[in-house]
């Protein structure tokens, strides 16, 4: 049984069904480090990072409206891109049954994703979501374990252990387990497990999910206008931020499917954690949320954690491609998909 690999990481709405022993042509069919392409990942999961400071604009609206406006305007600007990279819609009609029911069941576990972080950013939670985006990675590889029967090599047992340690510690200080942390990450980590098993790219992948949801947000915004209470209409500041919600949701995810071309996927998986980290200090230096000693302490065991992962992941990977033939290590062997 193979090693566990990571899914690629996202803030939500990236397609993390790519994991780094996937990269083009395996471990081994490395890409030249490209500027461009660390720009274009640097790109992406800063603004991923500032997510906080944009949903924060759109308070006192609920989460679920947010949530609703969101997954609308991007469905609809991911079916303009879609519609002009010609032969994607058919990606879509081709698509068999189990592949629209595992797109079904990304599309709720990325739902729940979105939502838990508006509403993680609404109550000033930032702090805690943004842990969630640090222990994903290592949830991700939990879920490998559980479910695909995946083994793990030490030192990713050790950096599992600091995590479990890290949320005990967390739980000891705030008199509960981090909850939203924990939700964030679970979700995302689920939302990764099932895009392993959908065949399509990114966007695609994406609009596939908007169709799924699309109807379900467009009815609650219509019944909420009906009652009177929907916030769309109302500013055209306000009116505009909603709107806006579908680009700042999508042009990310271009961003990072730019990057995952020009750049070996190990270099995109060690950039994400620019997102939490920004989301991190946006949490302490902006909305001044408490960082008290005990739980300080927690953070750092999961930095240390993903340190002892990440350099793991990178030692293993520059393992395999010693082992491999030099023309292949160069190369990679041809693609057959």
């Amino acid at each position: 049984m193979a090693d566990a690999a990571r899914p690629c990481p996202s803030e939500p709405g990236i397609s993390p069904g790519t994991t780094f022993a996937d990269s083009e042509g395996g471990p081994a069919g490395e890409r030249a480090t490209d500027g461009r392409g660390i720009a274009l990942g640097v790109s992406a999961y800063a603004l991923w990072g500032l997510f906080p400071a944009f949903w924060g604009l759109l308070q006192p609206t609920s989460a679920v409206e947010i949530l609703a406006h969101r997954i609308v305007w991007t469905i609809v600007l991911m079916a303009g891109v879609l519609t002009v990279y010609r032969g994607s819609w058919s990606l879509l009609r081709e698509l068999g049954g189990r592949g629209w029911l595992m797109v079904t069941g990304a599309a709720i576990a990325i739902a729940a994703n979105w939502g838990l972080f508006i509403y993680g950013v609404g109550i000033h939670h930032v702090v805690e979501i943004a842990l969630g985006y640090f222990m994903s990675p290592l949830l991700s590889v939990l879920l490998g374990v559980v479910v695909l029967r995946e083994r793990l090599r030490r030192a990713q047992w050790v950096a599992l252990g600091l995590a479990v340690v890290a949320v005990l510690i967390l739980s000891v200080e705030n008199g509960r387990p981090p909850w939203l942390a924990l939700a964030l990450a679970a979700s995302f980590g689920v939302y990764g497990l099932l895009k392993k098993t959908v065949p399509l790219p990114a966007t695609a992948s994406l609009t596939a999910e908007g169709l799924v949801l699309g109807p379900i947000a467009v009815g609650y915004l219509i019944w909420l206008g009906a009652l009177g209470h929907g916030s769309f209409g109302h500013g055209a500041w306000h009116t505009a931020l909603l709107i806006i919600g579908g680009p700042i949701t999508a042009i990310p995810l271009l961003l990072f499917g730019a990057a995952a071309r020009r750049i070996p996927l190990a270099t995109v998986g060690t950039l994400m954690y620019l997102t939490p980290t920004l989301q991190f200090l946006w949490g302490v230096l902006v909305n001044g949320e408490p960082m008290p000693a005990r739980e300080l302490a927690g953070f750092v065991l999961v930095w240390v954690a993903l340190a002892i992962f990440t350099a793991d992941l990178w030692r293993n990977r520059n393992r395999v491609a010693e082992a491999l033939p030099e023309p292949l290590s160069r190369s990679g062997p041809p693609r057959t998909r």
